[in-house]
């Protein structure tokens, strides 16, 4: 597994974690990033994405169930939930990705910790987001 797509699981675990369990968020990095080893710029990495993620999840949530009205949020699995989070954020708000690679590196996750649909589910749901993405950036950088 590429450095950062490892890094991005590992945001995904945290996101999970707090949504799961609710514990303090700093906790939960420490805690993931003490089991797994990774380079300084990567840890930035993982904390990037979990407090770039975390204070926008309802607009994220918003914009995901304008785009995918036929899979009410509240239905959708908790990873899968996640790793649209992860690269709608990497790709609106903090442009650290290109899309194609910010799509790719979704579906990457959705078959590591997904189910056996979930890699089709991130594509087709980011996939209609993409002709959206300009209108995206306005709502999240607001």
């Amino acid at each position: 597994m590429k450095s950062r797509t490892r890094a991005r699981g590992i945001a995904l675990q945290v996101l999970y974690e707090l949504d799961i369990a609710g514990h303090p968020l700093e906790a939960i990095i420490s805690a993931r990033l003490e089991e797994e080893k990774l380079d300084k710029n990567l840890e930035d990495f993982v904390r990037e994405i979990a407090y770039g993620v975390t204070p926008i999840v309802e607009k994220l949530d918003e914009i995901i169930t304008e785009h995918a009205p036929e899979w009410p949020l509240d239905q959708v699995a908790i990873i899968d939930r996640n790793i649209l989070r992860v690269a709608l954020w990497e790709f609106a708000v903090a442009k650290c990705t290109p899309i194609k690679v910010a799509i790719n590196e979704a579906i990457e996750l959705a078959k590591i910790y997904g189910s056996d649909s979930s890699s089709r589910f991130i594509n087709g749901v980011l996939g209609s987001l993409v002709n959206h993405s300009g209108e995206i950036r306005n709502i999240l950088n607001r």
